[in-house]
């Protein structure tokens, strides 16, 4: 596509004047958290699962264990049940706890502060050592713990951009978003991505869209095809 980051702007600045004066999280991101391992945690929490319930495990979860160092002696049938809510509480319970134990091994102690004196790419790549942490959740953290101009892609991020772009930025979550990231205004990440991930949950739905409800439609290469193919 040509000229991309005018592209994303012009879509963030339309999304804006949808979503930027609501006051009700949609997204888990939206809530606050105190420290960039909050910020991992919960994310990995929300994997294939529901913000809504990803929130309310990780709630369990540091009211059960208020520091992180409690887990690394914790039963993991103990850790999972606290999980429960989040889905996949077995899997996602060995995963935190081999996660905490290689930041423990690599630094001595249970944060990710670190992180921000490293090179971004050095810190993602950090990330992306880590059990059970792709390319979504390791641009999670960059962006919303670490402040850095990342582009997370879910699923509804990508179809959303897949929609609006004629499927021309890629195959894959993991390519739309190197894509994004090589392209997008820094400013513009968190606003695109949550705007993004609102329209996709309330417009953009993954069956029958609201296509006559939306105000993307001039900027859509989907619809806009499908415009031209009946007439």
């Amino acid at each position: 596509m040509k000229n991309l980051p005018e592209y994303l702007r012009k879509v963030t600045y339309a999304l804006s004047a949808l979503y930027a004066g609501s006051h009700v999280p949609d997204t888990l991101m939206e809530e606050p958290f105190c420290s960039v391992m909050d910020v991992l945690v919960a994310t990995m929490l929300s994997q294939a699962t529901t913000d809504r319930n990803s929130l309310r495990a990780f709630q369990k979860l540091k009211a059960r264990y208020p520091s992180w160092d409690m887990i690394l002696s914790a039963p993991l049938t103990e850790i999972a049940e606290c999980i429960r809510e989040a889905g996949l509480h077995n899997e996602k319970a060995e995963r935190i706890r081999h996660t905490l134990e290689k930041i423990w091994s690599d630094t001595g102690r249970l944060d990710l502060d670190h992180l921000r004196d490293l090179r971004p790419e050095d810190a993602y790549q950090y990330l992306l050592s880590l059990l059970g942490v792709g390319p979504k959740t390791a641009a999670c953290v960059m962006l919303f713990g670490l402040g850095h101009p990342a582009f997370p892609v879910d699923t509804h991020v990508f179809r959303v951009l897949s929609r609006l772009t004629g499927y021309s930025l890629g195959k894959s979550r993991e390519a739309v978003q190197r894509a994004v990231e090589s392209e997008i205004d820094p400013d513009i990440c968190r606003d695109l991505h949550v705007f993004l991930i609102k329209h996709g949950r309330k417009i953009c739905v993954p069956k029958s869209p609201r296509c006559d409800d939306c105000s993307l439609t001039g900027l859509c290469e989907e619809h806009n095809r499908h415009q031209r193919h009946n007439l």
